[in-house]
């Protein structure tokens, strides 16, 4: 896939097709999180900031904000909302050796989940250069174990209307349509484009060696009619999620 004129194709409909972890984030950990490494004086990434939707969070808490995308038209949406202290950059993370401005803190929400998985090792090595020694980086990342949790769930609910699970509908499991070796590292489809997941245990092996010290790894959680289509009501905990990893620098 080319990933530029993907993004530039979808640009138009972008808030209707990208899942909005913002408005989703049921406990509000996200804008928590941001809040807790913001600083008056220092200057943030935004790594895939697409239309600038996270700008209303990250331009009122820090100095600068500097916002790089692949997709030209994405760009020009995020410079609509005429935030002052942002500054835009077109750029593609995925790039080897790619130059980017030195930043205090690198925020990075569901962008690095390529299928190449060589991609993702590099982006997540360009956004440790970026930062400077110490440096603070927050990602957020598709969660391999919530995709296999949900589909147990769904497996529970079939079983406690008695069916059995070789007679669900094959469609309902239609994200899982790569090879065994693709569900191993991650590969889940997402309205048909193969997306990388992560566990957790993976991301304390692969982000220590682009260069990182994991500080915090938690959850964003998510209702589950994000997960279900008809989701009873009382299907509670532990809902589905992504991964927030905070990291700093070595």
């Amino acid at each position: 896939m080319n990933d530029k004129s993907h993004w530039n194709k979808i640009a138009p409909t972008y808030n209707d097709e990208i899942f909005d972890v913002y408005a989703n984030d049921r406990n509000k950990r996200l804008p928590y999180y941001i809040k807790k490494y913001s600083d008056q004086t220092k200057t943030v990434l935004d790594v895939g900031c697409g239309n600038g939707k996270s700008f209303q969070h990250l331009a009122p808490q820090f100095r600068q904000v500097i916002g790089i995308d692949i997709s030209q038209g994405l760009l020009s949406q995020a410079r609509a909302r005429g935030f002052s202290n942002v500054t835009l950059k077109q750029a593609d993370v995925t790039r080897k050796q790619l130059r980017l401005p030195t930043v205090d803190v690198a925020f990075c929400c569901n962008v690095i989940m390529f299928a190449d998985l060589r991609k993702n090792h590099q982006s997540f090595q360009n956004v440790n250069r970026a930062l400077k020694k110490g440096g603070t980086a927050l990602f957020v990342l598709p969660s391999l174990d919530s995709a296999l949790f949900s589909s147990w769930r769904l497996i529970e609910l079939y079983r406690r209307e008695g069916v059995r699970p070789a007679e669900i509908p094959a469609h309902e499991f239609h994200y899982f349509k790569g090879t065994k070796r693709d569900l191993i590292q991650g590969i889940v489809y997402i309205d048909g484009v193969p997306t990388k997941h992560y566990s957790g245990s993976e991301l304390r092996v692969i982000l220590p060696e682009a260069g990182f010290t994991i500080t915090t790894l938690t959850r964003i959680e998510y209702e589950w009619d994000t997960e279900l289509a008809s989701a009873p009501g009382w299907l509670k905990a532990p809902y589905p999620w992504d991964w927030l990893v905070v990291c700093t620098k070595n």
